[in-house]
């Protein structure tokens, strides 16, 4: 096939213009054109009064080479890649010890799903619930504050981009195009078939609940095994070598390749791994708070004349602010059409985060608005990044009245340093609930002035950004893993631990659902060609 780029359609063209605009393109008659498919469609918004479509095409054509020959050097036709996926090895006849997965979020679930197509019979171990049942308490604790520590936003089957907007896109480098293998196994599990090529693909929570499973059964069907309720609270090593796992219940499994994909969030974790000497260090993250404005406002802003139309959706934003004391502050997963949510995994501390569903129709927008900050700024110990995001969240929880609201001030009362003591206009969208308040208490002072310079600067992308009522809400504290367990680049096993492939964001190696299932397919062959390799070895 040909692929062509940057062909550029008005929003309200008719489904034959795309040919057309292929002939066109190729100074072809209709009838040397056998077949397209779009690869990706974005809009282009620049000018609101005439967005348009983009559409990237892959198209068939009788003679590629004769084309190719007529337009040498075009920057917008070429031939098109490759993107079958092909598995790199193959269970042997002989036995071979079952290789564990550790959690079970997108890079777990991912690296489990090749694991089993490959005919490898992986045992998933994740310390949650089944997705459905920690959907339940997932609601619960926002509805009636019950949080339980091993089932919530950031534990249980399909990780903590469960409760997320679902995002599918990511700015990783991909040449082997493992992403459109992600992708076309989340269609092939019920995803609608437009995450295949719109420019910004998303799921939602509920329909993200219904794919899991059957990504489940899939693996199930395939000889590979799931057990909940199964937290790993130690590791067998025997010189170097990873010989198993010990769970919280006292059972041990034995395995000589074991997949470490905890989360960002799982620090009793951490603290083990490091007791047991696996080379762990710290790493940068971002800190924040979730702003909430009107969506009807930011489509206004970003699509003018054409907000709300049905072919563009929400509007979305991505901002950047490079601030006078030496910060970066960003927009960071923002949410269309979304809802603020509790995300806390521990009693006594409050943490925010992101979250839509497919249909993006809820009255705000929302999105973390969060400064960068370096091992610099909380030194000492590769565990310290997690000991300053317990410390913060547990302010976040004091400020809020210690009961899970959360603290929360208007963006005017925030810029101008007064508490607020009601709220205005954009109602918080926060369960169980919030607090107003000072929000300076809750992060440092280098982190506010930040913020205070970096919200009036967005203003001039998105007038109205600086709003007096629209909302702050505290704290975002899990951007990203505190930490990195250290892998080596060839064969992504831990530097001091064979056998033992730290994966995903937990790890430290992604961020984000598509980047976090990237990762778990790369760390799934390595596993599955050095299974083939040593058991083709003589004894």
């Amino acid at each position: 096939m040909l692929r062509l780029t940057d062909i550029r359609l008005p929003l309200d063209h008719h489904p034959d213009d795309l040919k057309q605009a292929i002939c066109d393109r190729l100074d072809l008659s209709g009838d040397a054109i056998s077949g397209f498919t779009v690869y990706r469609r974005n809009y282009d918004a620049r000018k609101k009064t005439a967005i348009m479509f983009s559409y990237t095409l892959d198209v068939v054509v009788a003679d590629e080479q004769a084309v190719l020959a007529r337009f040498p050097n075009h920057p917008h036709i070429r031939l098109a890649p490759d993107m079958t996926y092909r598995f790199v090895a193959r269970a042997p006849e002989t036995p071979f010890m079952r290789p564990l997965v550790i959690g079970c979020g997108p890079c777990g679930l991912f690296a489990a799903l090749i694991l089993a197509q490959s005919g490898f019979k992986p045992i998933v171990l994740e310390r949650g619930k089944n997705v459905r049942e920690r959907t339940q308490d997932t609601f619960g604790f926002w509805r009636e504050r019950r949080l339980d520590p091993e089932s919530n936003v950031q534990f249980g089957e399909g990780g903590a981009g469960t409760f997320s907007d679902g995002k599918l896109h990511t700015q990783i480098r991909d040449p082997k195009h493992y992403g459109r293998k992600v992708l076309s196994e989340f269609v092939k599990a019920g995803a609608p078939e437009e995450i295949l090529y719109i420019g910004k693909p998303h799921i939602g929570t509920f329909r993200l609940v219904r794919i899991i499973e059957q990504m489940r059964k899939d693996i199930i069907a395939l000889g590979g095994e799931f057990r909940f309720m199964s937290r790993v609270d130690d590791l067998l090593i025997e010189n170097g070598q990873i010989k198993g796992v010990i769970l919280s219940n006292g059972e041990t499994i034995l395995s000589d390749h074991v997949v470490l994909a905890p989360g960002h969030s799982a620090r009793d974790t951490f603290d083990m791994l490091y007791r047991r000497g696996i080379q762990i260090e710290a790493k940068p993250f971002s800190i924040g708070f979730r702003i909430e404005h009107p969506q009807s406002m930011i489509d206004r802003c970003r699509l003018g004349p054409n907000a709300g139309n049905p072919l563009l959706g929400a509007a979305d934003y991505k901002l950047v602010h490079h601030c006078k004391n030496g910060r970066s502050v960003y927009s960071f997963c923002m949410c269309p059409g979304g809802t603020v949510v509790a995300a806390a995994s521990e009693p006594g501390r409050l943490v925010t985060n992101g979250m839509s569903q497919y249909s993006r129709n809820e009255r705000n927008a929302n999105a973390a608005i969060v400064v960068d900050i370096t091992p610099d700024d909380y030194p000492g110990h590769p565990l310290a990044g997690v000991s300053f995001q317990r410390q913060l969240e547990q302010k976040a929880f004091e400020l809020g009245g210690s009961n899970y609201n959360a603290p929360c001030q208007l963006v005017g009362d925030f810029l101008k340093g007064r508490p607020s003591t009601r709220l205005g206009s954009v109602i918080p969208s926060y369960q169980p609930g919030v607090t107003p308040c000072d929000l300076s208490q809750a992060l440092p002072d280098y982190a506010i002035e930040a913020l205070r310079e970096a919200i009036p600067a967005f203003e001039r992308s998105i007038p109205g950004f600086s709003l007096d009522d629209a909302v702050l809400t505290g704290t975002e504290t899990r951007t990203s893993s505190p930490v990195r367990i250290t892998r080596n680049r060839d064969d992504f096993q831990s530097v001091n631990v064979r056998g033992l492939y730290p994966a995903g964001e937990g790890a430290g190696y992604a961020g984000g659902i598509l980047s976090s299932a990237v990762d778990g397919i790369m760390v799934a062959e390595a596993i599955a060609q050095d299974i083939v390799k040593k058991t083709s070895q003589p004894s």
